[in-house]
């Protein structure tokens, strides 16, 4: 038989390669990088990672439920910390005999009901028949860049070329966006640079990463609220703990709490409480030297930084096989496509606390149906059929989600693992 194709060695593509061995299916994993960890191995071509950069989320609700982070390893690891994480994940469950690595895949294309996947390894030009695709490259890596009107004689980059505060030295810079890696890039600027100015263009929650002593987002009761009574609930804590952003010169949010993604910082607050970052509002025009601003300021610069985010971004398949529609691909649960039953997008999904542990039940769902498959079991049709019916509903527990590209692919934790492990439930009986 020939092999399903895994592209992309991070924890989604790890994972999934375990998931499909354990079911005895045929598994080649192609990672571009020479090496596992994906976006966390900050030598890897494709990783976007920078040097201060560490998780948002605490260890113990980000790790795989059944490979536990040593004891030793900072609540909150730096990247260099997870990339010896997943090379001990991939060693301990015998992974890295199922991958092939300096492999860019170049195209995946239709073949007679499977995909021929083409790759470059080492200048040599490879093509493999596949029965079929899962892909786990990761939603981090193609950076989403603004166009602003005007020209700037000045540097310009974007978050995802950001390695080290190195760069600001002595330079008055200027950050736009106010996402996690923004304010991570604005606090480590402020140690080097002439003066950080930062764009804020809409209001954000923004939370710390330890409260009492204890990781935020390990808090909250045993009896789990109503999603409305939580939003009302952890909207005034974050209220109370870090007070209104328009105090520090912020919009306010104008939605409710969960609604999009918070910023986890301890420091950014503070550095702007202390003159440290100064806030504007969105860039009007550039100029040679620098910016206008829409209330009519203007700021000179050295370097402007874009913390923009990112575009999801498939480049080796076309997307009209992806079912994409405006934002994202339309599937069922984030991952099974309704146009080819052998074509799987894996991690395309964001949620609050939804962890590695998340991914992996994904790749254990996928794992079983493709087993299904293969055993030509009539529970995989009947999944099938499922899979045309719901393809693009989204999981969002009822929440409200931002209209925002980002946001295109966020779902609700509770709701999206009841969902993967009611489906795990229905195919073992066989309904």
């Amino acid at each position: 038989m020939n092999p399903y194709v895994v592209i992309g060695a991070g924890p989604m593509g790890l994972c999934t390669v375990r998931r499909l061995v354990e079911k005895g299916i045929n598994v080649l994993g192609l990672e571009a990088h020479s090496d596992v960890g994906g976006l966390w191995d900050i030598d890897s071509t494709t990783s976007t990672m920078y040097q201060s950069a560490h998780l948002i989320s605490s260890k113990r609700m980000t790790e795989f439920d059944d490979f536990p982070m040593s004891d030793d390893v900072a609540t909150y690891p730096r990247h260099d910390e997870l990339k010896h994480y997943f090379q001990s994940y991939a060693t301990h469950f015998d992974l890295y005999r199922h991958f092939q690595f300096n492999c860019y895949v170049e195209s995946v294309e239709p073949f007679n009901g499977q995909w021929k996947v083409s790759y470059r390894q080492n200048d040599a030009q490879h093509q493999v028949i596949a029965a079929g695709v899962l892909l786990a490259n990761g939603t981090l890596h193609h950076p989403n860049i603004i166009d602003f009107p005007g020209h700037f004689e000045g540097e310009q980059m974007h978050s995802a070329q950001y390695k080290s505060a190195d760069i600001f030295a002595d330079k008055r810079v200027l950050i736009v966006g106010c996402g996690n890696s923004g304010c991570d890039i604005a606090v480590d600027a402020v140690h080097r640079a002439k003066h950080v100015d930062m764009v804020v263009r809409r209001g954000y929650y923004f939370l710390p990463k330890f409260i009492a002593g204890t990781p935020t987002d390990t808090l909250g009761g045993k009896i789990r609220l109503p999603n409305w009574l939580k939003q009302r609930v952890d909207g005034t804590l974050v209220r109370l703990i870090s007070g209104k952003p328009s105090r520090f010169g912020l919009p306010d949010p104008d939605y409710k709490m969960y609604e999009s993604h918070p910023v986890v910082n301890s420091l950014f607050l503070h550095h702007i409480g202390h003159g440290d970052i100064t806030v504007r509002p969105n860039i009007e025009r550039l100029t040679e030297n620098g910016a206008y601003f829409s209330d009519g300021n203007q700021g000179e610069y050295d370097l402007i930084l874009q913390a923009t985010g990112y575009k999801l971004h498939y480049p080796f398949i076309d997307k009209q096989h992806l079912n994409w529609v405006g934002d994202a691909p339309q599937l069922y649960l984030n991952i099974f496509n309704p146009l080819h039953p052998n074509l799987y997008v894996m991690g395309m999904v964001e949620a609050a606390g939804l962890g590695w542990q998340g991914r992996d039940e994904q790749a254990k769902l996928v794992a079983n149906v493709i087993r299904l498959q293969l055993n030509q079991d009539q529970a995989a049709n009947r999944f099938l059929d499922k899979v045309k019916l719901k393809a693009g509903q989204r999981m969002d527990g009822g929440m409200r989600y931002l209209p925002l590209e980002r946001m295109a692919y966020y779902v609700h934790k509770a709701e999206y693992l009841a969902a993967l492990s009611r489906e795990m439930q229905q195919l073992a009986q066989g309904a």
